[in-house]
């Protein structure tokens, strides 16, 4: 059911890639809400295809854009102003990549450059998007930005690799720049700290369906699905949620505050 939460809203969707991403729910349900889009990603990404499926269903133009290249940000914030006719009410910024896991990396033995590499996809690349639109004035008053995260940001997950690293970078840029962005506009930053999910990009880790396991027996509720997470950026989007800002928010079904679970205990003892 929708309640057009978001009527009159014009937003940007960064990282859809295909239907299981949380970027790809949660373009459908800003649509289903009301929301005007523009889908953006990663030319390479692009070339699958994909994300076509996805302008078809929410009315959206895709624009190609990496986003460590500050002149296709720039591009980017120019068509979306174009396509809009003025600024942007929110932005969902759904992106991270990681070298040293996708060639198999340990931690403990980590490629620095390709270190540097994740860091700059996997969280400075808000800080650029943030800086664009900063420098190009692309945000409304009151806008609202959402970046996803994971609690491997607080907690150590040993086979998350560097991306633990890169999701706390990601949630210091939220807060740093959150402040400066509310000072000068009113626009709120926010990360998203959601339950592990089931998407491309996330199965890339080494023992993820033992991460949905874990989670799913210690969360009082469950894991949040990728739907889940697509209202709950819905709702950060919408004006019930103006006063939000600066904070990492966990929606994982009580995850990250319960200690132990009687189905956890049952399942170490079989």
């Amino acid at each position: 059911m929708s309640n057009q939460l978001l009527k009159g809203k014009k937003g940007i969707i960064f990282g859809a890639l295909d239907e299981k991403s949380i970027a790809w729910r949660t373009a459908l349900q800003c649509h289903a809400e009301g929301a005007s889009l523009l889908l953006t990603n990663a030319p390479v990404a692009l070339r699958m295809g994909e994300i076509n499926r996805l302008a078809e269903l929410v009315q959206a133009p895709v624009i190609a854009a990496d986003v460590v290249n500050m002149d296709d940000l720039k591009k980017l914030f120019e068509a979306s102003i174009a396509h809009f006719g003025g600024g942007v009410d929110f932005i969902l910024h759904s992106i991270g990549m990681s070298l040293n896991v996708r060639k198999g990396k340990h931690y403990t033995e980590m490629d620095y450059g390709f270190n540097q590499r994740t860091l700059d996809i996997s969280a400075m690349s808000l800080h650029r998007v943030l800086r664009t639109a900063w420098d190009m004035d692309a945000l409304n008053e009151w806008a609202s930005v959402v970046a996803l995260t994971y609690i491997a940001a607080q907690r150590v997950f040993p086979d998350y690799n560097e991306m633990a690293d890169a999701k706390a970078l990601l949630e210091s840029v939220a807060r740093s720049f959150g402040y400066h962005y509310g000072v000068r506009k009113k626009v709120r930053v926010n990360t998203v700290s959601q339950s592990p999910t089931r998407t491309t990009a996330g199965s890339g880790v080494k023992g993820f369906d033992g991460f949905i396991s874990y989670a799913e027996r210690m969360s009082p509720l469950g894991n949040a699905s990728a739907d889940d997470c697509a209202r709950y950026c819905v709702s950060l989007f919408s004006d019930l949620s103006r006063m939000v800002t600066m904070q990492n928010l966990f929606h994982d079904g009580g995850f990250s505050f319960t200690g132990v679970t009687p189905a956890v205990i049952d399942q170490m003892e079989k």
